[in-house]
């Protein structure tokens, strides 16, 4: 995997400064890379239909609950602001991706839910994202996956401690 230019010119100035541990660092380097490259091929995917992640998170969410949420239900399963969700879905309903309705047992509640074309690009791109994602792990053998999530794992639970 090739590193991003940034990651290759703080390995350098390591190399210089002799830092410890320099396979660590380009471990981590190779997974930010791996992590951005991820994303941007996301966004690849995404973008042909109008589509942001952010968007995508609500499609997705919207589909699986064929009788709408309510805004601050969908900040909440989406774990982002409620002034967020507003935003995405202002630009889903431009797009008539979604529409806003009174809320049957709260008529000053509001309830989110998909319009015909919304839930024909949720199947359409639910069904070309989870293919996407499936290759990107296609080419490990299912010990090969558990090992990795278990290695994944371990890296995780180093964060949030204190710099030593």
């Amino acid at each position: 995997m090739e590193l991003e230019q940034k990651y290759l010119a703080l390995i350098r100035e390591a190399q210089r400064r002799e830092m410890p541990d320099l396979e660590g660092i380009r471990l981590c380097f190779q997974t930010l890379s791996l992590a951005t490259g991820i994303d941007r091929e996301c966004a690849a995917l995404l973008a042909p239909h109008g589509l942001s992640e952010g968007r995508f998170v609500l499609l997705f969410l919207l589909n699986a609950e064929p009788a709408g949420l309510a805004p601050n239900a969908l900040a909440d399963r989406a774990g982002v602001t409620r002034a967020t969700v507003t935003g995405l879905l202002d630009g889903l309903e431009r797009e008539a991706l979604i529409e806003r309705q009174a809320d049957a047992k709260d008529r000053r509640a509001l309830c989110i839910q998909l319009t015909r074309k919304g839930r024909r690009v949720a199947e359409a791109v639910l069904t070309q994202h989870g293919r996407w994602i499936a290759s990107l792990y296609g080419n490990l053998s299912t010990p090969e996956r558990t090992q990795l999530a278990t290695l994944l794992d371990k890296v995780a639970a180093n964060l949030g401690g204190a710099a030593p």
